[in-house]
């Protein structure tokens, strides 16, 4: 596919590589409809792309993403009337958050994310979802979903028990505490924490390593190992993502809302649904 240099998320191709950018950096990338409707559109247009063997996601500026845009949720509790990626028109039985994380789980062609700032919520589980993290040292990862007064329902509930074990994942989904990339790839969460300055030239190698590999037989093991997780995600995701709708009406959410908004101290635990 040809580049794509305007929008919420870019696409540029390089050699046998592909890069994804997350593009909402006024907003540290904070996936608000839009850029949920490009994601579902562009990663199977980008996998089916003969020119290129490894896609690369990352963010533009200064963050990787920061999750769902609290700043709808602020628009909702003022009764504004906003689209979300709940409300998309369809009257769907599957909401676009189970389809997301079914193309993230059925892409074929090896995927590496580049975090280079936080990685939180939605966008903490986007990173988490690929073959391969590498994180910068000093970037920070967690599902702050609880904390913002949601349930953890967009996907967390079923890739952090599979990397970090069932009872880490409940005190990390719990708490929404951030880890820095060092304490992530100590604790397995991710593959490969770096210094800043060398994350983007290490990503690089950790693609262009998958790029060389035979890709049938690298691209079918990804998909029995992948197997696992679609088995969960079919499990659970309807459930989870019923259970953050209902979180998404209740008192508590718009307690924690309304903190972000006036700024006051506990308002950190809205900002990154």
């Amino acid at each position: 596919m040809d580049d794509i240099t305007e929008g919420p998320v870019l696409v540029r191709r390089k050699g046998d590589l592909h890069f994804v950018t997350l593009n909402r950096p006024g907003r540290l990338n904070a996936i608000d409809a839009a850029m949920h409707e490009a994601l579902i559109q562009l990663l199977p247009r980008v996998d089916r792309d003969t020119r290129t063997k490894v896609m690369i996601v990352t963010g533009a500026g200064r963050g990787f993403c920061s999750g769902g845009d609290i700043k709808i949720a602020e628009a909702k509790l003022r009764g504004e009337s906003v689209r979300t990626v709940w409300d998309d028109g369809q009257g769907r039985v599957h909401p676009p958050g189970r389809e997301l994380v079914d193309i993230l789980l059925k892409l074929e062609k090896p995927s590496v994310a580049m975090v280079n700032g936080p990685a939180a919520g939605l966008g903490a589980n986007l990173a988490l979802f690929m073959d391969s993290v590498v994180m910068a040292e000093d970037a920070v990862i967690g599902d702050t979903h609880v904390t913002a007064g949601l349930v953890a329902g967009d996907g967390g509930a079923v890739i952090w028990p599979l990397l970090v074990g069932p009872s880490r994942a409940k005190e990390f989904l719990m708490t929404g505490r951030l880890l820095t990339g060092t304490e992530a790839q100590r604790i397995g969460l991710v593959a490969r924490s770096v210094p800043a300055s060398e994350l983007e030239t290490v990503t690089q190698q950790v693609a262009e390593e998958f790029a060389l590999l035979p890709a049938y037989a690298a691209r079918a093991t990804k998909a029995l190992v992948n197997k696992y997780t679609l088995m969960l995600a079919t499990q659970l995701m309807d459930t989870s993502l019923a259970y953050e709708h209902i979180s998404h009406d209740l008192p508590e959410r718009s307690a924690a809302v309304s903190a972000f908004m006036s700024g006051r101290p506990d308002a950190a635990a809205a900002s990154a649904p």
